[in-house]
């Protein structure tokens, strides 16, 4: 599919890595590092949000559930109702220490920490 045929609604991945991230206050926490797609159906099932550091070093990364981001196109970002100090106790990593994306105990407490329902 060519950029000049994706509609309104539906987004390159590679144009979403960049995008700042917001609370539901208005507060730039972040911006979306990559997403995490499910093999078999293509969704979209995490955002990696930056959060933090200075060019680069101390950064840390925070998966966040990718329903519980939605697009505000007046702030040309996403929103996430969660505040800075939920953030700074959630499930989080630093480059080399990437999580296993396929264990289901880690998605659980991913999903849990943000109240979204266990599979």
């Amino acid at each position: 599919m060519h950029d000049n045929m994706i509609s309104h609604d539906q987004i390159r991945a590679t144009t979403v890595k960049g995008t700042d991230v917001y609370s539901a206050e208005g507060e730039h926490l972040g911006h979306i590092d990559d997403i995490v797609l499910n093999k078999v159906d293509g969704k979209a099932t995490v955002a990696i949000m930056s959060f933090g550091g200075f060019l680069g070093m101390g950064e840390s990364f925070h998966p966040l559930p990718w329903q519980g981001l939605s697009y505000d196109p007046a702030r040309g970002g996403y929103i996430v109702n969660v505040s800075r100090e939920q953030l700074e106790g959630a499930p989080t990593y630093r480059a080399g220490e990437e999580p296993d994306w396929n264990d289901p105990v880690y998605g659980d407490r991913l999903r849990g920490y943000y109240g979204y329902p266990i599979i």
